[in-house]
């Protein structure tokens, strides 16, 4: 069975939408848009 009070002590609330997008916007990543241009920087050298 569920205990409900030891559920809500463990919760913790999801991020606002814009903290969220801070979060994500702030990391830099590498997507497929970075490793193409890196390809094509690549293929034009030779």
């Amino acid at each position: 069975m569920i205990n409900f009070e030891e559920e809500l002590k463990k919760f913790k609330p999801s991020l606002e939408v814009e903290e969220a997008e801070d979060a994500i916007y702030d990391r830099d990543l590498t997507d497929m848009t970075d490793i193409m241009q890196e390809i094509l920087k690549d293929a034009r050298q030779r």
